[in-house]
């Protein structure tokens, strides 16, 4: 394909979302601050203008530092009203327990919050970024609980995979075009072992902490893992710079210092959806 042909397919693509949320009218998104519901927000403000949206982000314990403050600055760049409201999965034990269906207990507690607000709000309907290669992953068992409350999924509708929701992202210069997926907190701890606030703060404190070790070392990674496996902990970065960092004496004590204590620890080269793959369940420290 040549490259006037696939700004040609870029844009087809966009207009195909506009379409689709368009058509559905007034819409609230669940929106995370990541490339997907960035695109699901930006796009209703295209098709619907900035006051037929509303940008939702539920702030909790699994939200990684920064990631709230991110997201705010693009909805208010795009004009649209944000709220953020606070949601307390640790208040379901099924979230808590920590099985392979802990997200369907996570986003039933996120999507029931952002339902209610949306419609104290005068919007009727929801969305979600969830997009046609979510769809086909057997290990997101969140999309039911989407499904359950007739959640709508506009990338999905328009037949978006994760590059095509990058490619108009770029087209319409949103700034999480070429954002790294960040899921939450608790997709670092193993399965098997209880998601507590203690185990999402050290994490998130670890994360932070390794990427100022990295910045302070001029080492860049644009993956960044630290995982909770119960006995140990193991921080993935972008394979290129394991060896570098793994010599860095600051990296080890940064996630000592995290709360992490004398826990054995291993760098390794990061792997998506790794923890999917190792559901052995780890002791619980």
């Amino acid at each position: 394909m040549s490259e006037r042909e696939n700004d040609d397919a870029v844009r087809a693509k966009a207009d195909a979302l506009l379409s689709t949320v368009h058509e559905m009218g007034p819409v609230a998104v669940a929106y995370s601050g990541g490339a997907d519901s960035a695109l699901v927000l930006a796009a209703g403000v295209r098709a619907l203008g900035a006051g037929g949206v509303l940008a939702v982000t539920a702030d909790s314990e699994s939200l990684a530092s920064g990631e709230l403050t991110a997201a705010r600055a693009l909805a208010d760049s795009l004009g649209v009203a944000h709220l953020a409201p606070r949601t307390d999965e640790l208040s379901s034990p099924g979230y808590r327990a920590n099985g392979p269906d802990r997200c369907y207990f996570c986003k039933s507690e996120v999507l029931d919050t952002i339902v209610a607000l949306a419609r104290e709000n005068g919007f009727q309907q929801v969305a979600t970024g969830t997009n046609a290669d979510d769809a086909v992953d057997r290990f997101r068992p969140g999309i039911r609980a989407g499904r359950e409350r007739d959640i709508r999924t506009p990338l999905l509708d328009a037949g978006f995979t994760k590059a095509d929701v990058r490619a108009v992202s770029r087209l319409w210069s949103l700034p999480t075009w070429d954002k790294p997926a960040t899921p939450c907190l608790a997709s670092r701890v193993s399965y098997g072992i209880p998601v507590t606030s203690h185990r999402l703060a050290r994490i998130d404190r670890a994360e932070t902490a390794v990427r100022e070790v990295l910045d302070r070392a001029g080492l860049r990674s644009e993956q960044l893992r630290v995982r909770d496996l119960g006995d140990t902990v193991r921080i993935e970065l972008d394979l290129d710079v394991v060896v570098t960092a793994a010599r860095l004496p600051a990296l080890s004590d940064a996630v000592t210092a995290a709360g992490f204590g004398t826990m054995p620890m291993a760098v390794e080269g990061f792997v998506s959806g790794r923890l999917n793959h190792e559901r052995q369940p780890a002791s619980d420290n």
